[in-house]
């Protein structure tokens, strides 16, 4: 059983990872610098938003999105299970067997996108 873990990930429309699971604090200051001064929902953003993914029940474009990020992630990890092999102390190679999305349980996202 693999442990349960919270990944951030910031990806891009065009499915570029911006900034990785690897970059926490950086993903946390973006999210928070999109809502400062705001209390309230912002119409002007979320109306097309809603309307574009007809209040949510067309996420493909999302879905893929967040498929694309869970593939970078694992690649990321992937790689770094392979350079702790050639490091000295412990190795996290094979402490953990993540494949693809069935593996992660999405519990939020968040669109920051112009008004």
């Amino acid at each position: 059983m693999i442990a349960d873990v919270t990944y951030l990930v910031y990806v891009g429309m065009d499915g570029t990872v911006i900034a990785d699971h690897a970059q926490v604090k950086s993903l946390l200051d973006l999210a928070r610098a999109a809502c400062k001064g705001l209390t309230d929902p912002v119409p002007a953003v979320f109306e097309p938003f809603n309307k574009a993914t007809v209040d949510g029940r067309r996420m493909l474009v999302y879905s893929t999105l967040l498929d694309q990020a869970i593939h970078a992630m694992i690649e990321r990890q992937q790689e770094q299970e392979v350079d702790s092999l050639f490091s000295p102390g412990k190795t996290s190679a094979l402490s953990q067997n993540l494949t693809g999305i069935e593996d992660f349980e999405l519990v939020s996202f968040l669109v920051i996108q112009a008004p």
